[in-house]
Formats: structure tokens, sequence, C-alpha cells
């Protein structure tokens, strides 16, 4: 089946990608800051700060969702290291920042500013090969970019060792490249290289991991443990090929133990097969209703779909979203989209705004108004002080009003 059917709700993820080959090296001089607008604070030079102030440099946008979660963690460090300087900086127009940053006040209480042609950018996160936002680098008194990655995730704790003299950048560096050498080894332990080329890998990361005290902090490397990760995730893979095929038999059986004496302790063969098993029942409605097909088929696949009781509701939103919203479905059952919707809401207990959502469309879209107008009210409430979606919700429920009056 055409995988937009399959997109729903589904969270877009947004990254930029770069086709460019990564030369960056930590430990080597930081680019300079080309910046074309300074929203908020004071112009940062580099070179100026060189021998003074540690500068964080962090790339993020207003579209992006993540960022908007790191901004007040931003803020929070740097009100605890007053002497550091944050630098938020977008490839976004001068305007559309300057709203944003308005809005958020004091929430965004660092250095905000525009990026010229993308060209900081290209100094930073196209030298370092990085495809996603938000992304923050650590510049030390030496000018030096010392440390790279997600502002969540290890900022604080490398900057309290930068500016405590006690950030080993060499260490560092042999540690991400340990990484790269483990990412290695897993995806040959998956593509049945020879036995005695795999040995020499592990050998040599298992020396790489007592030398550094652990090439991840904290854990101990395990060839054998990658190994049977790897044959594992391999037979999770060929299990759902299997049960999606609809073809059964002795070839899932024999995955199905081999399965079971791979996993993890873990790991919850049955309720993996039941999460597989409704994603087969959603496919097979999907696929029916994307086709002019019969029409026994598709209401007993409707009857099929209602029954599923899935672990996480938000399965049941998608697949009413993609029968109300996805161009590749030529029947539209609405009262299917109300029920799979009103479940969510249910589990949700009325309080997602985005459950509650679909279920005032399904409702409005199968020629209920005044009970669409009554669930979108209670989606603008549950809202609350999230103004952008809070104003997308109104606008919809004025159009749900509107057609209620006539």
């Amino acid at each position: 089946m055409n995988s937009r059917l399959h997109s729903g709700l589904a969270i877009l993820v947004v990254a930029l990608t770069f086709k460019a080959h990564a030369v960056g090296q930590l430990g080597d001089p930081a680019a300079p800051l080309v910046i074309s607008d300074w929203i908020k604070g004071k112009p940062v030079d580099l070179a100026a700060a060189k021998g003074n102030q540690v500068v964080i440099v962090e790339f993020w946008a207003t579209w992006c969702g993540p960022c908007r979660t790191s901004i007040p963690h931003l803020t929070e460090m740097q009100k605890k290291f007053k002497d550091v300087v944050f630098v938020g900086i977008s490839d976004e127009d001068s305007p559309t920042v300057k709203k944003f940053v308005a809005k958020m006040g004091d929430k965004m209480d660092y250095t905000v500013a525009i990026d010229t042609d993308r060209k900081t950018s290209a100094g930073y996160m196209e030298a370092f090969g990085i495809g996603g936002i938000p992304h923050a680098f650590i510049v030390d008194k030496l000018g030096r970019t010392v440390w790279q990655g997600h502002p969540m995730d290890g900022l604080e704790e490398a900057l309290t060792e930068v500016l405590a003299g006690k950030f080993d950048v060499e260490k560092v560096k042999k540690r991400e490249a340990a990484k790269k050498k483990l990412e290695a080894f897993s995806e040959a332990a998956g593509s049945g290289i020879d036995d005695a080329k795999l040995d020499k890998m592990a050998m040599e990361l298992e020396s790489l991991d007592g030398e550094m005290g652990g090439i991840e902090p904290g854990k101990k490397f395990s060839a054998a443990d990658v190994r049977k990760e790897v044959r594992f995730q391999g037979l999770m893979r060929d299990y759902q090929i299997a049960m999606m095929s609809g073809k059964g038999g002795t070839n899932l059986d024999r995955i199905e133990r081999l399965l079971a004496e791979n996993a993890p302790k873990d790991f919850n063969l049955a309720e993996y097969k039941e999460g597989l098993a409704a994603n087969k029942t959603f496919s097979d409605y999907l696929r029916a209703a994307s086709e002019h097909g019969d029409t026994n088929q598709l209401t007993e696949l409707a009857t099929r779909v209602s029954a599923v009781k899935p672990q996480n509701p938000r399965a049941l939103l998608q697949v009413a979203w993609t029968i109300l919203d996805d161009g590749q479905i030529k029947t539209r059952d609405f009262d299917l989209a109300a029920r799979l919707a009103r479940s969510a809401v249910e589990a949700t207990e009325s309080k997602d705004p985005g459950s509650l959502y679909v279920y005032a469309r399904a409702l409005f879209d199968g020629g209920k108004t005044a009970d669409a107008v009554t669930w979108q009210k209670k989606a603008v409430e549950a809202a609350g002080d999230n103004e952008d979606g809070r104003k997308q919700l109104e606008e919809t429920l004025k159009k749900y009003q509107e057609k209620a009056r006539k």
C-alpha cells in the first residue's frame, strides 16, 4: 500500500541534510559567527572572546518543536553560567525570529542572532556533518570547538568540565572515533561478514573499551551482547514481514521460536505480536478503503478495526485521521473514524487537544455539526496556553459554528 496512507497525524521530524563531506574536528579553531542581525543581546565576536570567555553556539529554528523544548533549558544554563555567552542562531528571516523571541520573553533569555546565508551554519553544522536541530557547540577560551551535541544531552556536564579546566578534548575525540567503530561493528554483525573479521573488530573494540573506561560511559562493551542484539533486531524485522504478509505457517512459527530464544528479558513477545496484528488490521482496512473494492469486505474489516485495542491509543487516532484526510482514501467511513477518535479521547481523559480535534472533525464530516461544535470547544479549552495551537483550533471552531447556524 502507498506509504502515504500511514502518515496520518505522525509528527514531522524535520532535519537539515548536508551533502558536503564533514571536515570539522573537535579541537580545531572555531569558525567565525557570520551574522546578519542580532535579535537579542549584544553582538558576539569569537576573536574578541578568545582568552576571555567560553561561548555556546546553538542552531535552532522557530518551527522546530525540539528547539522550543530546549529553549527554557538554555535559558536556565545561561543564568547558571553567567560568564558564558549563549548564542542561538537561526537561518530564518528577522521578522519571524523577532516575533518569536518577543513572544517567548524571559523564557528565551540569551543572545539570539540571524545567520548570513547559512555561512555560520556551514562552519559548524555542515563542517561536522550534523543533520538536525537543535544542536550546540562549545567554543572554549582558546577559541577551539571542543564539544558538539544536542543541547539537552551532555552540554551542561561538558561545559562544567570545560570551565573547571578538566575537559579532555582528546579523550572525547577518541571516544567519538570508538563509537563510529562500534557502529561499524554492529552493521558488520548484521551483514553476514566473515566471523574472523568480526572477531578482530570485537577485540579492537574491547581493547578500546578497557583503555577508555567505557566507549559508552558507565557501560562495558560486550561483543557477544552486540551480536545477540543485532540478531534479535533482524529476527524482529523478519517476523514483522512474515506477519504483515498474512501467510503464517511454519516459517512464521520458526521465526517466532527464534525470536523468543534471542529476546532480552524485558521483551514482551505477546505485546509485540498484538501490536503487529493491530498494524496489519489497520493496514488491510486502509488498503481496502483506498480501492473500489468489495463493500462487504470493507464492512468486515471496519468491524475488525473497531475491535482493536492497541497499547497506544495514538494508533487509533492516526487511522481515524487517515480516513478523514488522506487523499488516497476512496471510501470514507466517518462513523468508524469517530469511534476510533472517541477511544483516543477517552484514553487521554479528554485532555489531549489533538484527539479532541480529530473527534470533532469526524463528527463534522459525518454531518453531526452540533456535536462537532461541542467537542471542538473542548479542544480549544484543552489547548491551554498554547497560543498558536489554540488559535488554529478556534478558527476551526468558527467554521463549525458558522455551518451550524446555516
